[in-house]
């Protein structure tokens, strides 16, 4: 049975105008990878793996650049949210990078992948309900658009294949490493919003 896989960033070509349906859909595939990833094995494991560490590295990164600026001004307890959410990233952003340098096939990738999983989540529902709800409010139809059109560019740029001549996930990991791809994304949504 060949079961729907969730799209590489930037692939489904969503028409969201609207930052918060955006970052509530990126949340969606997120928890879809990592089903993707505890489901699979080998080869379709390593590809979901991937997936998942781009998606998330653009979603961390264009927030970093789009929805905290926003919501330390936006809102009254906006910096106080923020530096929330800034914890909580770490926290994953360290989990992270343990996995980072394992191979899925080792026997301690999944209890680090569950525990990555527990984090993201929990910092996910901190999200929607302490920085989505009140952007929501304190924004127009415009400034959420433009907010969103930074995300999506960001989501476009993300490489979504494994380099060519390049069998081994770890190897392919290597050559793209997570702290590489938050750079070349903050640059892009940087660029997007008028600030490069």
């Amino acid at each position: 049975m060949s079961e729907l896989k969730t799209p590489h960033a930037g692939e489904d070509a969503a028409g969201d105008d609207d930052v918060v349906s955006l970052l509530m859909r990126q949340h969606g595939d997120i928890r879809n990878l990592f089903d993707e990833v505890e489901a699979a094995t080998g080869e379709e494991r390593r590809d979901a793996f991937r997936r998942l560490v781009r998606l998330l590295a653009v979603h961390e990164t264009a927030e970093e650049e789009v929805v905290h600026p926003f919501a330390r001004k936006g809102f009254p307890g906006g910096e106080q949210v923020v530096r929330d959410r800034l914890a909580e990233e770490k926290a994953a952003k360290e989990t992270l990078s343990a996995l980072d340098g394992l191979d899925t096939d080792d026997p301690k990738f999944m209890p680090q992948l569950l525990k990555l999983r527990k984090d993201v989540q929990a910092h996910a529902r901190a999200e929607e309900r302490y920085e989505f709800t009140h952007i929501r409010r304190s924004t127009d139809v415009t400034g959420l658009a433009a907010m969103a059109k930074a995300i999506k560019a960001a989501e476009a740029m993300a490489p979504t294949r494994p380099h060519p001549g390049v069998e081994s996930g770890a190897k392919n990991m290597a050559l793209g490493p997570v702290a590489a791809l938050m750079d070349r994304t903050k640059d892009t949504v940087r660029k997007a919003m008028g600030k490069g």
